[in-house]
């Protein structure tokens, strides 16, 4: 070999956002003059950049270049050791590849986002927001979630109460409001709330949120009910002070006619006993019964939960969410375009979905993936199709196709199918941007295309390098 080489030193220390410098010496032991190309490799490789690229050496003299380091502040720049390497071509001798190697240390550090979604709720006896946790650090989170409020007027069920969130991945949190007093008559009012997201050795990240309780019964239908009840309690009061008197009809005619007793004369002979009217029994009035069928006690308003029936099933087993599903629901809370999808990783089988430029596969598993899920909101749809390292585009002409809120799908699960080296995606309606992370190459770069335009994303077709994490944006 012609070449000898020096790291100067071979392993050294970086932080996100920050540089590193190492010194490389190059001496020609070779007899002839010879130039020497110099290329980073390996995962840190994008990060990576060599002052001067080429290098012209005469026989026994020493060059200097220096390799500079400036991983970004990102979930890519993992936490820990990382090889790197510098692949130094002669001109003269191609074949007498020298790939000198050092050892990279990238310091962790932390950052997390939060958000409610919405951050307002409304409700009679309950609100149900979202937590949405974003790890935008480099090493892998685990929190707990609390919520507290001002005088300590609501409890709080949070699912999960604990998280352990991967860099670059987010999770969300389902959380239950519920007021410890009913509002039975009266205005809504308004309760503000904090929920925190509590790591050990750090500051809380608090999230602010509003909870609108809502009166179970409306103020006019409150005062309805008042005069309701006054105006029965003043009839019945007027109809016992001014009870009516009811006679039979027989001394109603008596009266009417002056009858009285009539008493027999002394100096006539009676022919008859005197008749003596019997006034009849008197007449007594009453009020017809009335009955009334009790009221149908239906179901309890407000949230509650309805009875079970007499039969009992068994449990179904829940079905796994697509990117349609993802995508229906971000834009039911959420205006503006969506983008959600989800990959099928080697060995691993289909993630969850994602959504909005979160990361979908992985990064530095060597894990190929070998399908997509992707779908859509307010772009008109989505059109599609799959490289694989083997085989090329093994569908052709025929392009995936879905409209919005529908799944399409790239490339293929099966075994015998080879992984994807890349592909090609457009939007009916608007730009979409992409970023493709290749095996030995690292995250390759944002790029968008114009409206209805084609953008192709992954290994360049000649190299045939497997695809292992996206990201989209529309």
């Amino acid at each position: 070999m012609s070449l000898w080489t020096s790291l100067e030193p071979a392993s050294v220390t970086v932080d996100p956002g920050s540089r590193a410098t190492v010194r490389l010496r190059v001496r020609n032991t070779g007899d002839v003059v010879d130039e020497y190309r110099f290329e980073p490799v390996g995962a840190v490789a994008p990060w990576t950049t060599v002052e001067p690229q080429t290098l012209r050496l005469y026989p026994g003299t020493t060059g200097t270049v220096e390799l500079t380091f400036a991983p970004p502040r990102t979930p890519d720049a993992t936490a820990g050791p990382n090889p790197y390497a510098v692949r130094i071509t002669p001109t003269e001798h191609p074949e007498a590849v020298t790939v000198p190697e050092g050892n990279l240390t990238i310091t962790p550090f932390t950052e997390v986002r939060a958000e409610l979604v919405p951050p307002t709720v409304k409700g009679r006896f309950r609100g149900r927001p979202r937590l949405a946790i974003d790890n935008i650090g480099n090493t892998k989170l685990t929190a707990s979630l609390t919520g507290s409020d001002q005088g300590d007027r609501l409890s709080y069920e949070l699912q999960p109460a604990n998280v352990q969130i991967e860099p670059g991945r987010a999770v969300f949190v389902n959380t239950t409001l519920r007021p410890r007093q009913i509002i039975w008559f009266g205005s809504k009012e308004e309760q503000r709330y904090s929920l925190a997201v509590r790591r050990s050795g750090a500051q809380a990240l608090e999230v602010d949120g509003t909870f609108v309780q809502r009166g179970f019964l409306p103020r006019w239908l409150a005062t309805a009910l008042s005069l309701t009840v006054a105006l029965a309690i003043a009839f019945v009061m007027i109809w016992l002070a001014y009870k009516p008197q009811v006679n039979t009809s027989a001394n109603e005619k008596l009266a009417e006619a002056g009858v009285s007793t009539l008493a027999p004369s002394p100096s006539a002979t009676p022919s008859a006993p005197a008749l003596v009217p019997t006034p009849t029994a008197p007449v007594v009035v009453e009020a017809p019964a009335s009955s009334q069928a009790p009221a149908d006690s239906g179901s309890g308003s407000g949230g509650g939960d309805g009875g079970g029936g007499s039969e009992s099933k068994a449990p179904v087993k829940p079905k796994q969410e697509t990117a349609a599903d993802a995508v229906n629901k971000l834009a039911a809370r959420s205006d503006g375009r969506h983008i959600c999808y989800r990959a099928y990783v080697a060995d691993k089988g289909w993630q969850d979905p994602v959504c909005d430029g979160a990361i979908a596969g992985t990064t530095g598993k060597n894990l190929p993936i070998k399908a997509l899920n992707i779908a859509t909101a307010r772009t008109g749809g989505v059109t599609g199709n799959a490289a694989h390292v083997v085989g090329g585009w093994l569908t052709g002409d025929k392009w995936s196709k879905a409209g919005d809120g529908v799944n399409m799908w790239m490339g293929s699960s099966k075994p015998a199918v080879a992984a994807m080296e890349g592909y090609t995606i457009k939007t009916i309606e608007g730009s979409v941007c992409q970023n493709a992370h290749v095996k030995d190459r690292g995250w390759l770069g944002n790029g968008c295309t114009k409206a209805g335009d084609w953008i192709y994303g992954g290994s360049p077709m000649e190299q045939k390098l497997q695809l292992e994490a996206v990201r989209f944006t529309v």
